[in-house]
């Protein structure tokens, strides 16, 4: 009996080493710590000098040290034999230098195989052609490797990792950061893909062109913007009985909207290339479907309801739709229509997911869903969006650091109109600058919500992020500070705290900084003088006074009467004189009106007397 129930017994195995991933370590030190919202990107703490303080920062010093390790990748790979030794221990393969040079130098199939691993299309083809003058046979693999290479590059040599640019490949890396114009677009002003060039010509000399030849051959000329030939090649691999893969179909239904003008031609022209897919039974992926809904926003009235039923056909055959599927369908409906009623259906749809990019276009998604929340001054939904962005790794598909502040951008400028100003300066510590990079309209909306809920004692702590941000040279943006510190008098500690603010912005306009401030205004001037004066800073604010000479500037009257009170205040009769004869240089109608207060309120004496009853005499309007 008791041998019985310790068969029945589950026998446990205990292992005598547990096997961890090679991010086990790390991941649990990541969770003893909390993400720091005032630290900046992790790339940027091994050197503090390059800390960005903005988006252009942020893009400049990305792109210099993606530079610098291309840069080095390049000696390494071909300067290998300096380069011998690993160190390491463990080796780090990556580390070490590539094959990026042919060995087989010898005219022969394996030779022509190495230089289509090694990318070298001039190489390959010129390979291939003295292959064919010798009369050596090349297997069809081969031929397919490299026409495959061939149309991927567009009949170019790739640009080398790191090394020296032509011109051809500098226009190439400008077009890749530009927008991507349309297949018409690109075909209208350069086609990349060259009349009769080597993949047409391969293509011709094989004795049997097969399905492969003809797919590899039309996803070329798709890519490099020869849309009509494409289809004139997909025509005739249909008069030759053969069938196209899905990726070829893919190609053409994005190229569909680009050969056909008429909205009703387009969508005829997308069903036909459905119809042809499901006649030879090939199954369409989840690139198909968006390369449909793609197309359908240069359908006009027809995309709509095509939209739609293209969702519905995609998840019954079970193919979840991407965040690009979203974003498709989300370009389509809010072109003319401002309802959020789809958004907020794809939201409840993906709400509590942890999403993967599955399609290039899924970084798309987000900035566009955040566009259509602060375009409809929509705040809850925003704050759905935001949710779902702090999914697990969501916040990954926001794209690169150009797309994510626009994301936080325009969340933040929705925060800032509809949203208490406690709650936007919560968000404002949370996202700067750690996620987001303030821009000028930015830091804009961020003065007009704190003037809205009369919270301007903080506008000194905005100064400071402004100047970090580098922004203290954007003239608008300096003016509508000062404007906000100036409008009304406050405490006399907040008012010192404005003096002091007001010193440094002139500063900024002095040029003190290194850098070129911005141009002195009658504006600006008059702002940092009234400040100063609230700030117990009158013979500052009388230097300031004098650069209205010097910009030649016109003083506002209110700001000399202004003036004048502080003098009567502090018990100055010689600034009050001098003051007048200040006005009456740029023959200022209050003149009179100043001496007249000078000599009423002042104990002067005989000569000073004398002068402002000349002044006050003369103090006439100037032509």
């Amino acid at each position: 009996m008791v041998s019985a129930d310790l068969a029945s017994v589950e026998i446990l195995s205990i292992p005598r080493k547990k096997t961890w991933s090679k991010e086990a370590v790390l991941e649990a030190l990541a969770l003893t710590v909390n993400k720091d919202p005032t630290a900046y990107a992790y790339q940027f703490q091994d050197d503090p000098y390059l800390s960005p303080r903005s988006s252009t920062d942020f893009k400049l010093f990305s792109l210099s040290q993606a530079s610098g390790r291309a840069a080095a990748k390049f000696f390494v790979n071909n300067h290998s034999k300096f380069f011998t030794k690993d160190f390491a221990e463990p080796p780090i393969p990556c580390l070490m230098p590539e094959t990026v040079a042919p060995h087989l130098e010898e005219v022969s199939e394996e030779a022509l195989r190495e230089r289509v691993q090694l990318r070298k299309v001039t190489a390959a083809v010129e390979l291939y052609d003295q292959l064919l003058q010798t009369g050596t046979a090349i297997s069809m693999e081969t031929t397919h490797q490299l026409l495959d290479l061939i149309c991927f590059y567009g009949d170019r040599d790739p640009a080398p990792e790191g090394g020296p640019q032509t011109e051809d490949t500098e226009a190439s890396a400008e077009g890749r950061q530009m927008n991507k114009p349309s297949l018409r677009q690109a075909s209208a002003l350069k086609s990349s893909w060259k009349e009769n060039n080597n993949a047409e010509r391969i293509f011709k000399l094989l004795p049997e062109r097969d399905s492969h030849s003809y797919c590899t051959l039309i996803r070329g000329m798709v890519k490099h913007g020869a849309p009509s030939k494409a289809f004139s090649l997909y025509t005739d691999l249909l008069n030759n009985r053969l069938v196209a893969d899905v990726h070829t179909f893919n190609s053409l239904l994005l190229a569909a909207s680009e050969v056909r003008d008429g909205h009703n031609d387009k969508w005829d022209l997308i069903c036909d290339l459905l119809k042809q897919m499901n006649q030879q039974k090939v199954q369409p992926n989840l690139q198909t479907f968006n390369a449909v809904l793609k197309a359908l926003k240069h359908c006009g009235h027809l995309a709509r309801a095509h939209a739609l039923q293209t969702i519905s056909e995609m998840k019954a055959l079970g193919i979840a739709p991407s965040l690009a599927s979203y974003h498709h369908l989300l370009a389509v409906f809010y072109k003319a229509s401002q309802n959020t009623d789809i958004l907020q259906e794809v939201l409840s749809e993906l709400m509590g997911r942890s999403l993967e990019c599955r399609d290039p276009d899924d970084v798309h998604f987000f900035s566009q869903a955040m566009r259509i929340c602060l375009e409809n001054k929509d705040l809850d939904l925003a704050y759905n969006v935001q949710s779902l962005v702090e999914v697990g790794e969501n916040w990954r598909l926001l794209g690169d650091s150009s797309k994510q502040n626009i994301y936080y951008g325009r969340f933040f400028t929705l925060l800032c109109m509809m949203e208490h100003v406690d709650v936007v300066l919560k968000w404002y510590h949370c996202l700067v600058p750690s996620l987001y990079y303030p821009r000028p309209q930015g830091l804009m909306d961020l003065l007009q919500a704190l003037d809205t809920d009369n919270r301007l004692e903080m506008l000194p702590s905005v100064w400071k992020d402004i100047r970090s941000l580098a922004h203290d040279n954007k003239a608008d943006l300096v003016e509508e500070l000062l404007t906000l510190m100036a409008r009304e008098q406050h405490a006399p500690e907040v008012q010192e705290r404005f003096a002091r603010c007001a010193l440094e912005i002139k500063g900024v306009f002095d040029g003190d900084t290194g850098r070129s401030g911005p141009a002195w205004s009658t504006s600006s001037l008059s702002s940092i003088t009234c400040l100063l004066l609230r700030g117990n800073r009158s013979q500052q604010a009388w230097d300031v006074l004098q650069l209205f000479r010097c910009k030649n500037r016109v003083p506002p009257e209110g700001l000399l009467e202004e003036f004048l009170l502080v003098c009567r205040d502090e018990k100055l009769p010689q600034r009050a004189v001098e003051l007048v004869q200040f006005s009456a240089t740029f023959c200022l109608a209050v003149t009179q009106k100043l001496a007249r207060s000078v000599l009423a309120d002042f104990d002067l004496t005989e000569e000073q007397r004398t002068l402002l009853s000349d002044l006050e005499m003369s103090a006439e309007p100037c032509d």
